[in-house]
């Protein structure tokens, strides 16, 4: 199992996360139609060729997904008990057909649950790079973490 264990992890503490992944236009194609965005930035090559980015823009919530999807193996991997919330998530720079992103996690706060001990809050900070070095994603997110069994 490749998750922590709340006293497992540190504040401060930070993962790189592999593989690397290289977005391709079936990846957003259908991650947009399964979600129900019909947005057309997304679908439409026309559209988008008329738009400020001159090209199909990949959906954000599939950057969002790979970010956190892609820490799982590292930080939650069996030793959550799910998601607390989504805080302050921003997308400085778009997402397109072909980029590669990497991702990494950094423990940003935790503490002890006030009500169960057999667990704690902890806030990952996840980032997003593309191949150029851009940040494409930053994401809080509070997850409920398990202790270590006794």
């Amino acid at each position: 199992m490749g998750g922590k264990y709340f006293e497992e992890l540190t504040v401060g503490m930070e993962f790189v996360h592999q593989p690397s992944r290289t977005v391709t236009e079936t990846d957003n194609l259908l991650f947009s139609a399964l979600t129900m965005n019909l947005q057309p930035l997304h679908l439409d090559a026309e559209f988008a060729a008329a738009s400020a980015h001159g090209r199909i823009l990949v959906n954000s919530i599939f950057t969002l997904g790979f970010v956190v999807g892609v820490s799982v193996a590292d930080t939650t991997l069996g030793t959550t008990l799910g998601n607390l919330g989504f805080d302050k998530t921003t997308f400085p720079n778009p997402v397109f057909i072909g980029d590669t992103l990497s991702a990494r996690t950094r423990v940003m706060e935790k503490r002890e649950s006030r009500s169960k001990p057999d667990r704690g809050v902890v806030i990952f900070e996840h980032t997003a790079i593309n191949q150029r070095g851009e940040v494409v994603c930053v994401c809080l997110r509070g997850g409920m973490m398990l202790r270590k069994p006794a």
